[in-house]
Order: C-alpha cells, then sequence, then structure tokens
C-alpha cells in the first residue's frame, strides 16, 4: 500500500511539460497554457534561462552602462559641462546589470503564476512512456507523467582544448558578467556578437582589449562592408583587433596569462593580459536529458526536429539551441510558438530561416537581415545595392552620432529585397521593418510609395532604397 501510495504522490499528469525556461521554454508553456493545456515548466537555474539571466539582458544593461560613461565623457558636445573627474563605478556597473537580470527574472515568475504554471525545481531528463523524471538538489528523482514534453534546454558556452577555462583567468561570458573587479586588460577570442559586445563594453571602461578572430573579418556573419566599419570603429576608440589570427596556448603565470597567437602572416606572438575571455560560440546542452535512452535522434550537437518540432518520438519535441537554426532568443520564441500550436491543432507557419535578423549590441550597433552582398553574387543573383550613411541624416547629426549606413540589396529582376544591413547608432531597433518587407515580398516601389518619417533613423532605409533605384535626394 505504501510502495502505491509513493506512485500515485510521485506520479503528476500534465497535458504538456517543458524541459528549460529559457526564452524558448517559458514561451512555450505559457501559450500552452493559454490554449488551455495544464502545464509545467522544469527548471534547475534560474527561470528565464540563460538570455534572461547571463545573456541577452544583463549584457544590454552592461552597454548602456558603457554608454552613458561615454556620452559623460563627451558631454560638452551637447553643451553640457559637467565638473570633476568622469570615473565608471565597475561594482555598481555590474550591481545594476545583475539587478536588471533579476527583476526580468522576477517578471517570469509572475507570468509563470498568472498562468497556473507549476515549477517542477531541478535537472529534467525525458524518459519512456511520456514520462519526466526530475532531480532534485538533493539527488531525490520525482517522475511526472506528460502527454506532450518539449526539450528547451539550450546553451553554454563552448571550451575549446587549447582554451580550458578556470572561471578566473580563461573565463567565458558568464564569468565576464560579474568580475570583480576590472582588469587593466583583456585578450577576448572571438568576434561573434557575444565577444565584440563584451570586448566593446570593456574597452569603453579603459580596459586595454586586444580582439582576436580566425575569419577574415570580424563579425565574420555579416555583410564584410559592415564587418569593416565596426573594426574601424573599435580600433578608433583603442582596441586592438587581429583577424585571421589564432590562439596557439595561454600559459597562466600568477595572476596574468601569456596567450601565444598566430597572426595572419604566421607570426607568433605573445601578449600579456590580465584576463582572457572565451567567446568562440557555444555547445548545445544535450547530456543526461535521456536522448540516448529514449532513442530520440541528434547528430553534431542538434536533435534532429520537422519543420513544427517533433522528434521522432512521438509526443517529444525539442525547440532553441538545442535544435536547427540561430542559436537566437527570438528565434526560440518563436519556435515554441509555432511547436505549441501545432500540438493544440491549429496549423501555424512555419519559420523561414533565411529571413531572421541578426542584432549586435556594441556601439555602433549592428543590424541585419537576409543575403549579405556575396551571398547575393555567389548564389547567381542580379543586384541592385543601395547606401545611405548616416553623415546625411537630419536626426544623426542632431543626435550627435554620425557614424553608420544603411545598406540594401535587391533583386534587379523583381525589386524584391534580398538583404538590409545596417551600422549606426539604435539600428537595432530599426530592422524588423527589413524583416516585415521580405516577410511580405514588398518591392522597392511599394517601399518608397511608404511615407517614412521626419527626421528620424529609420527614413535612412527610405533613403537606401532611393539609392538603390536611382533616385536619390539626399546624397
Amino acid at each position: 500500500m505504501l510502495s502505491l501510495q509513493k506512485i500515485l504522490l510521485d506520479m503528476a499528469k500534465y497535458d504538456l511539460i517543458v524541459i528549460g525556461s529559457g526564452p524558448g521554454g517559458y514561451v512555450a508553456a505559457i501559450k500552452a497554457s493559454q490554449l488551455g493545456m495544464k502545464t509545467a515548466v522544469v527548471e534547475r537555474a534560474e527561470l528565464g534561462g540563460i538570455c534572461l539571466n547571463w545573456g541577452c539582458i544583463p549584457t544590454k544593461a552592461l552597454m548602456k552602462s558603457a554608454q552613458v560613461f561615454q556620452y559623460m565623457k563627451h558631454s560638452e558636445n551637447y553643451g553640457i559641462c559637467l565638473e570633476g573627474e568622469i570615473r565608471p563605478d565597475f561594482e555598481k556597473i555590474i550591481q545594476r546589470s545583475r539587478t536588471v537580470a533579476e527583476t526580468m527574472s522576477k517578471g517570469i515568475q509572475f507570468l509563470f503564476k498568472k498562468n497556473n504554471i507549476d515549477v517542477l525545481v531541478g535537472h529534467g531528463k525525458v524518459m519512456n512512456n511520456h514520462t519526466v523524471e526530475v532531480t532534485d538538489a538533493d539527488g531525490v528523482k520525482t517522475e511526472y507523467e506528460a502527454n506532450h514534453i518539449i526539450l528547451a534546454t539550450g546553451a553554454r558556452s563552448r571550451v575549446l582544448p587549447n582554451l580550458p577555462q578556470d572561471g578566473k583567468h580563461i573565463i567565458g561570458y558568464r564569468e565576464a558578467l560579474t568580475l570583480p573587479k576590472l582588469p587593466e586588460s583583456m585578450v577576448v577570442v572571438g568576434s561573434g556578437a557575444i565577444g565584440s559586445e563584451l570586448a566593446f563594453f570593456y574597452n569603453s571602461l579603459g580596459v586595454k582589449v586586444t580582439l582576436i578572430e580566425l575569419l577574415p573579418n570580424i563579425l565574420p556573419i555579416e555583410d564584410e562592408e559592415i564587418s569593416k566599419h565596426v573594426d574601424r570603429a573599435f580600433r578608433k576608440n583603442g582596441m586592438k583587433t587581429m583577424t585571421e589570427s589564432t590562439v596557439e596556448k595561454v600559459e597562466v603565470k600568477g595572476e596574468k596569462c601569456l596567450v601565444f597567437v598566430k597572426d595572419k602572416k604566421g607570426n607568433l606572438l605573445e601578449i600579456e593580459t590580465d584576463i582572457v575571455l572565451s567567446a568562440v560560440g557555444v555547445q548545445t546542452n544535450l547530456e543526461n536529458i535521456g536522448l540516448e535512452e529514449t532513442g530520440i535522434a541528434f547528430e553534431r550537437g542538434k536533435v534532429l526536429v520537422d519543420a513544427y518540432y517533433r522528434t521522432n518520438i512521438a509526443g517529444v519535441y525539442a525547440i532553441g539551441d538545442i535544435v536547427h537554426g540561430p542559436a537566437l532568443a527570438h528565434v526560440a520564441s518563436r519556435e515554441a510558438i509555432i511547436c505549441v500550436e501545432k500540438i493544440a491543432g491549429h496549423h501555424p507557419e512555419t519559420i523561414d530561416y533565411e529571413n531572421i535578423p541578426s542584432c549586435t549590441y556594441t556601439t555602433p550597433e549592428v543590424a541585419s537581415v537576409g543575403m549579405t552582398e556575396k551571398n547575393a553574387l555567389d548564389a547567381g543573383y542580379e543586384i541592385k545595392t543601395g547606401k545611405f550613411p548616416f553623415t546625411a541624416s537630419g536626426k544623426a547629426t542632431a543626435s550627435g552620432n554620425r557614424d553608420g549606413m544603411v545598406k540594401v540589396i535587391f533583386d534587379s529582376k523583381t525589386n524584391l529585397l534580398l538583404g538590409c544591413h545596417l551600422v549606426g547608432d539604435n539600428v537595432t531597433e530599426m530592422i524588423a521593418e527589413a524583416v516585415v518587407i521580405r516577410q511580405t515580398k514588398t518591392t522597392a516601389e511599394q517601399i518608397l510609395a511608404s511615407v517614412h518619417p521626419h527626421p528620424t533613423m529609420s527614413e535612412a532605409v527610405m533613403e537606401a532604397v532611393e539609392a538603390a533605384m536611382g533616385q536619390a535626394i539626399h546624397l
């Protein structure tokens, strides 16, 4: 009788259990609850996952502090006179970032409570027969039953053999958000969004930063012209950038790191630094979540799913960083909604992965969607390109930051937008227009017929389209 009672207590039946509460997991749970499903989320750490706690949100808080500091250093350009030394309080900057993250995580707690979603604290593992095993901090295992299970376990910092992270001298992005003091120097390995953002942040606060990239350009997935623009901006602000370079090894000597770097000419250089930040990508969290035991198919670190995120095992789904597609928060959220709506019997439109916006929150910011100029030419398109520099923008001139441009790429035969690439102040707020243009297959003529407000940064998109069509007014 006791064993039967224990079984009854240990087993709880849900319509849906989501393993992971990041931007894929929590959105899936809320959407499912809104559609009438009894829902639970398994989470072993903070609600909101990496994005809210150790990624997107806290890094943007750091970027804002760096931006405010730069504004204050140049306040006289705006007719504002400040007396005394202007210096960053690193401890308070970090504290503010953590407070912002905690606030957002509490927001997820509120949404879960509002939507009657149960939180199962512990490590989740999918089992056979539609069950999820949750192991709490004390090692106690409890099984829960669900008609449907979504895996949304996300990813973590990738560790390379020649860059073993010790959390003190050689660190990942997580430690970079909570350093106990501001270092004098830092080597950042990898110039994707994470590496470039953190390199910019520390450089802005006066740290001597060297940014090292294996490929020919920093921000290597961006249009080459945009990448080179950011590179120039970084170097202008005192950062050293090294492209086509590799870190061979790092030796820790006392409180210093000796970084051995092979540059593009094949020379082996030695760089002494306080901190080495490894920002060479992420690794999916697939360990011990039940893939092997249940026979869920995966390859090269990704769970195999169809267009609606169904795995090869009925009733089990996967979304976010652990499946194909860009490892971006907004992608995971959209996948979550599509997956849950399909479970609920709806007919959602699948994602066009060629129309996913990418944003990097450095100064200048970078935002893009669609093909680069090289991609378009390699694909055989005849193209028209148009550029509008912010030096010709009234709003940019008034704001005091004229650095950057908008670049558009059109198919010459159809006048459909193939790609849009922006670099400059607040351009991450502008890219959504280009995403909608591509989604709705709006032509260049229709864009030009749509009146854009003046003076705004966003009218630069229209101006770039005018340039592509040979109709530029302000160039």
